[in-house]
Parts: C-alpha cells; structure tokens; sequence
C-alpha cells in the first residue's frame, strides 16, 4: 500500500494523518500496531471531517490504515475507562452517518469489531483480496455496540449476519463482495483504487446509507437460532443479546435499534462472563512474558525433531510439528507399534481431509515429512527431541541417558511427562542446561496448551527457544516450576480427590460431574477420568504411595481400575460405556461403592449441587493459590490460561482464580472453612486484606 501524501500542519493529529489526492481527503490513521479505536483516534478523524466539510475543494473522503491493516478493533484496555475518557466510538459513527460528502472505507489486512462498524457507516467500502471483516465481539462476551447488530443485518442478511455475530469469526473480501458488504476489491495498490473510487462517486446521490436500509427475518430464524445457543453458546449472555437485536433490526427504525443496542452492550460489557473472557485475553498475552527473558535473549533455531514413542501422545506430538513443515523422526521399539502409530496419524490426517479442511495433497506432503525407526541413534541431528513414553521414572532416565550420548550438542531434550520430577531427569544427562519439560495435553494434535516445564538448569536460550517453538507449532505455552504434578495436574489431583470425597460422603458419581456441567465445563470429574484411563491415575498414586513409603492405596476407585474398568478405551470404568463414548451409570460401579462404605462405615447424605461445585471448584483453587506462594506459577493469569486450554475450563468463567475474584476470596475462603479445609496462607492473605488475584499479578508485575 502506498503511503499518503505529507499531512496538512493544519489539521495533523498524532494518530490520524490527513493528506490530500486531488478532490480526496485521506484520512490515514496510523495507531500501531493494529490501529485500534484508540484515544486520539475519533478526535483525529473529526478533525479531518471537520477539514473535509469546510473545505469546498474536498468532494470526497477516504478512511485508510497506514502500516498493516485498517482498525483491528476497539482498545479492550478501554472498557473499563470511564465514558467520558473512554474514545467516543458511537459519536464518530454517528457523525460519519450523517457526513453530507461521500465517504469510502480501504480496507486491508483485517476490519475487526469497531473497524468494520466505521466501515459500515462510510457510503462505500473498498478492500484488497486478502483483507478480512468480522465482529469479534462475541469472543471477549460482548456485542457490536456502535452500530454492527443494526447494519450487518441490512446489508448480508439476518442468517449470514447472525452467523458472523454468533461465531466472531471473520470472512475473506472475496465473500464480502458477493455479500453486498465490499463494493469493490482493489486491483493493485488499495490507496490508488480507493481515491480512484472516491473521485467516481463524488458526485454520486443521495449518498447510500446502510442506516436507510430495511432488514427482514422470519419468526422462525430467530426461533431456530435461540435453539441452537444451547449448543454453541450454552450459560452465555452476549449471544442470546445479539440474536435479539438482529431480530430488532427487523422490526424497529433503526434509531430503536441502535438505542436498544447501546443499552445491551452495557449489560454485556457489565457482566462477569465478559470481565472472564477480557481476563483471558489479556492474561493468554502476559503468559508469553518470562521475567529474564527478552526479545534479545538467543533461540536455536528448530528444523527438525525426534519423537520417541508413537503412541497416542508421541503420534499426536508428532502432527503438531508435521503441520508446520517441520520433519519428524519417530521411533518406536517395535515395528507392530510403529505400524499402529502411523496408521492412527495417517488415520486422523485423512478424517480431517474426508471434512475438507485439507487436501489429499496435504496429508500426503505431511506423511513425506515422518521418518519411522527403531532405532533410537537416527534421531542424532534432530534439533530437539522429545520423550513421550509412560509415566515410569527409571524407563525415562534410561532414554536421556542413551539421548545425552547420541544427540548432537545443543539439541534440546525434552519430556512430556505429565507429572514426574525434571530435575531428576535432566540429572543423568551431562547438559541439564539442554532438558526442559514440553507437557502437550491430550489430543495433542487438537489441544491447545503447552506446559513448559523450567528445571533447575534449564538454560534462557532452551526456555526462550521453547517458548517460541509453542507459538510456532500453535500452542498456548505457559511456563511453570518442577513440582509433582506442576501446575495443572498437581490442581486436579486436588480436583479429582475432592470428587473421590464426594462420592464417599453420598454424592453419585454423575452428580458430581452434573455440578461441574453447571458450572460449564464440558466435563466433570469423572467423565474426565473415564477418557483419559482410570489406569494412569492408578498408577501415579501407586508411584507416590511407593516413593512415601506408604501402603499401596485402595480407595474406591483403585477397586474399579484393578476390576478391569480404566475408562472408556474398555468400555467400562466409573461409567459404562455401551456405545463405545456416552456414559452410562452403572450398577458395577454402585456396587463397588456400597461395599466400600459398608466397610469403611460411611454414612451417606445428600449433597446439594451448590455444595459440590463450591467444593470442586475450590480445590483447585486453593492449590492454585498454594503454587503461587511456591512459585511455581509466575502469575493467577496463567493458572488460569492453563485450566481454560488443558482442562475446559470455560472461557467466560475466566478460569478458577478468576471466578474465585468474581466470587470474593473472602467468600472462598469461608466455605473452604466451612467444609473443613485449611486455606492456602496467601488466599487467606488477600482475603483479609480484600485484594484479588488479580491485584496479586499486578502488583507482582510493578515489583
């Protein structure tokens, strides 16, 4: 895109650059690095319409983004300002609505939100090929709230508007020209095809105003789309908000549904689920932030890498990396294993070809990249090479005791371990500097979280290179401590033992997991067991049992798993699994437990569905406190990024430190009390001094 001419001294701002083009007035907002409807942004966009209106030689304007893209959105960090230092988004477009001279939006890289809703207000929009437009605002538990419920509908139509609105997901400029929603895609440079667009137009009226426009919609799309909410957007507010003001904008003025809109945005932009997904956001970024590290700190540079094992976590792993182009060498022990991994990865290459997402082609190019083996010493130029076998001590510090002396120098080792010490891990290598822990959480082709697990002599360029290799691969990956469990299975163990307590003292199994659906999670406890094979639980408390010196344990759910039942893969664990993945109660399971608290002499009670949430949901809670006081979590943000992309915590919720916030801690801490737990010494801290976990991050940030 070419830049504009040098802007006017007199009508300059900081943010916006006017210049002209012959009869065009270019207004080039230039708020890097997305343009975002930042203070400063409205002020120097009305003083280019205010040049734009006293000027007689100005017959039309052009709104365009210098650098990247057009505006990416409004400034999240904005919402909480109060309105009258907040940027007056809706003035603007108000304005802009009403401006008596053709205005024409260029649009490139993306219009997002509060972008596309100025873009909506121009007379004319012109976009370049690539450029996409979309209203996000679903995502952070808002709605459009300058304009976008009544105009979208107006222009594409209530279903493909609803559709946008209710995903957030943009759509390419190629659709939004065969929407009606771009006049015109640029055919070389966007800022030439704009002003020659403008100058065409210039004389062009009335001047065409979506505001002007009358959308219609049946009863029964709306109906329909209520229906649907339950399953794509079950517990939230903004969505069911949104499907009522795109039937608003067929049915009332405009001015109505504008009015109505303001109002909702409020109440959305108000409630905890929005505060939840904008902690989120915000906390997904800070998460890539590690104290130490900088944007000058050295990384390795990563073309290729080793998996050993080609299970489910190793063939998983594995895709991750064949995604991006870079080759894998898998190995295996024996070749009916290596077989069986490769045709699960082939397998699930060509499922995702079967629903169009990728070509033939592509799973072929993909399946190029594999090298299989058996024999461990061809993974000796790997770049990095990564363990992922079963949880046994002694079996992992065996393979980094053969990878030390087969990888190259300066090739990093990692394990997925899940839970182990990594520490000892690196202890039989002569480069501990070189071992880091990359936990991926299953699938581990689809999930989304990446626990990076810093041991002791982890060195900045294996921490930073790892960090960077997360982004690569498109994962979430968030630093955290050596501890048993680090920090997101050290949580459920809290979880899941709370669960087992549960049931001891009464609750049913589907109950338990009936709370936790209350809650959103897609998922309860024991669901969540069920799928992931009650097997590997057993086996951890059976390790930690033996690394104690304790008695091998035999709790209700030892007797299950050592019945045959480990979940779903026998079809048959805490549920009964009849068709292979609903679950089922079942009477094994019943009878297991009255044997249990015969002997044990229980006595059950009821358990109401509050209770059994609030003690679920506050385990880990609790622990999560406890791993910030250790520091083995750097921030209550990133406890709770890991809990919303490794274990379905819902977005809107915020994860658990952010729901204990929205709760009050002086609340949690009363009913942790209440139900006979001690609270962690730094949640009782910041209950008594009536500060969040969010005031724990921020001022931990300030030092």
């Amino acid at each position: 895109m070419s830049q504009a001419q040098s802007p006017s001294s007199s009508g300059s701002s900081a943010l916006v650059d006017p210049s002209r083009q012959g009869n065009v007035l270019v207004l080039t907002i230039n708020n890097p690095p997305v343009n975002a409807f930042s203070p400063g942004v409205p002020e120097g966009l009305h003083a280019g319409l205010d040049m734009a209106e006293a000027d007689e030689g100005v017959q039309a304007v052009v709104i365009i983004g210098g650098g990247r893209t057009f505006i990416a959105g409004a400034d999240i960090k904005t919402f909480d300002m109060p309105r009258e230092q907040a940027p007056d988004l809706r003035g603007f477009i108000t304005r802009l609505d009403a401006f008596p001279k053709p205005t024409v939006a260029a649009l490139h890289g993306t219009a997002l939100g509060g972008g596309l809703e100025v873009a909506l207000a121009c007379n004319y929009r012109v976009a370049t090929p690539n450029a996409q437009l979309g209203l996000p605002e679903v995502k952070l538990g808002v709605l459009p709230g300058a304009g976008g419920t009544q105009r979208l509908p107006r222009v594409v139509g209530v279903q493909k508007a609803l559709e946008m609105m209710l995903s957030g997901n943009p759509i390419k400029a190629a659709e939004a020209e065969a929407l009606g929603l771009v006049d015109e895609l640029a055919d070389g440079d966007l800022l030439t095809a704009a002003v020659a667009y403008a100058e065409a137009i210039a004389q062009a009226r009335p001047l065409p105003r979506i505001s002007e426009r009358v959308a219609e919609g049946s009863a029964e799309l709306f109906a329909a789309a209520r229906a649907g909410l339950g399953k794509t957007h079950k517990g939230q507010l903004a969505p069911g908000l949104i499907v009522d003001l795109a039937e608003a904008a067929t049915q009332k003025p405009f001015q109505e549904g504008w009015d109505a809109e303001a109002a909702l945005f409020m109440q959305a932009k108000d409630s905890p689920q929005s505060r939840g997904l904008r902690h989120i956001f915000f906390a997904e970024r800070e998460a890539g932030k590690i104290p130490g590290l900088g944007k000058n700190t050295p990384q390795l540079d990563i073309r290729s890498a080793g998996i050993i094992g080609a299970g489910t976590m190793g063939g998983g792993i594995a895709m991750n990396f064949l995604n991006v182009g870079i080759p894998v060498t898998i190995v295996e022990t024996a070749q009916d294993a290596l077989d069986r991994g490769l045709g699960v990865i082939r397998k699930n290459y060509e499922n995702t070809a079967k629903k169009g997402r990728m070509s033939m082609d592509d799973v072929e190019k993909r399946m190029a990249l594999l090298t299989p083996t058996l024999n461990m010493d061809d993974l000796k130029d790997a770049d990095i090479i990564i363990e992922a076998v079963y949880e046994n001590m002694d079996v992992k510090k065996e393979i980094f005791t053969k990878l030390d002396a087969i990888a190259k120098p300066g090739a990093i080792l990692a394990s997925n371990t899940s839970t182990l010490d990594v520490n000892e891990i690196a202890s039989v290598t002569k480069r501990p500097e070189s071992v880091i822990g990359l936990h991926f959480f299953s699938p581990a082709n689809v999930m989304k979280l990446l626990e990076i697990v810093r041991a002791d002599a982890t060195s900045e360029t294996v921490l930073a290179t790892s960090m960077a290799l997360a982004k690569k691969i498109r994962k979430v990956g968030v630093v955290v401590g050596v501890c048993d469990g680090f920090v997101g299975n050290r949580m459920i163990h809290h979880y899941g033992d709370e669960a087992r307590k549960l049931v001891e003292e009464g609750a049913k199994p589907q109950d338990v997991d009936a709370a936790m659906h209350a809650l959103g999670l897609p998922m309860g406890p024991f669901e969540m067991s069920d799928m992931a094979g009650l097997d590997v639980g057993y086996l951890i408390r059976q390790h930690q049992a033996k690394v104690a010196g304790q008695p091998k344990p035999d709790g209700w759910l030892d007797r299950i798993v050592e019945q045959g039942r480990k979940g779903q893969k026998t079809q048959a664990g805490i549920y009964d699994y009849p068709d292979g993945r609903k679950p089922v109660p079942s009477a094994a399971t019943d009878e297991v437990l009255n044997t249990y608290r015969s002997e044990k002499g229980l006595q059950g009670r009821e358990i109401s569905q509050e209770e059994a949430t609030k003690r679920l949901t506050y385990s880990l809670v609790n622990e999560g406190a406890q791993i910030l006081d250790e520091g083995i979590a750097q921030r209550a943000g990133d406890i709770d990024v890991i809990y919303i992309y490794g274990y379905g915590f819902p977005a809107y919720r915020g994860g658990p430190m952010q729901y204990a916030d929205e709760q009050g801690l002086s609340s949690v801490v009363a009913d942790l009390e209440k139900y006979g737990h001690t609270p962690a010494p730094l949640l009782k801290k910041l209950a008594e001094e009536g500060k969040t976990f969010g005031d724990w991050d921020r001022e931990k940030a300030r030092g």
